[in-house]
């Protein structure tokens, strides 16, 4: 089954649009490759696109992020959206310590340290956490951070 190709027309407007988008302002490479790349496979007012390998030498990308970039401009509803960038739902991982944990650091700092100590060590108060049952697993370096945002730093 032989696959059909679909062209990119664009309005005067929608290229206008992306005139101004790639000429004005600073903004990310990709955006802009992106922009360049959907301006060169325009088949309006009786344009002939250029081909995928002049695309390709020209802004210095593959024939698969052509592809790619065709398939994404044709699947978005606008304009607009195919030239932001999509918001990340989550980051790639999850914040160990939470606000809760981040209060019983701070709290067990400020009490007095263990016997035969002077004063609270950020390595003494991830095992005291781990101990506690505060937190599974924290490295002192992870207890330097969430002390650092506040003013009581151990360094």
């Amino acid at each position: 089954m032989a696959k059909t190709k679909k062209k990119i027309v664009l309005s005067s407007k929608q290229r206008n649009k992306l005139l101004a988008f790639i000429s004005h302002g600073s903004k990310s490479v990709r955006l802009t490759r992106r922009a360049q790349i959907i301006l060169a496979l325009d088949t309006s007012a009786e344009r002939l696109p250029l081909h995928d390998e002049q695309i390709a030498s020209t802004y210095q990308v593959s024939r698969q992020t052509i592809q790619v970039v065709k398939d994404a401009f044709l699947r978005t509803p606008s304009l607009e959206s195919f030239l932001q960038r999509k918001k990340r739902a989550t980051p790639p991982v999850a914040p160990k310590v939470t606000g809760d944990v981040e209060a019983h650091i701070i709290a067990l700092c400020c009490s007095s340290p263990p016997e035969g100590y002077s004063r609270w060590t950020v390595r003494l108060l991830a095992d005291k956490c781990v101990e506690l049952g505060i937190i599974d697993s924290i490295s002192p370096m992870t207890i330097n951070r969430t002390l650092k945002k506040t003013s009581l730093s151990r360094t």
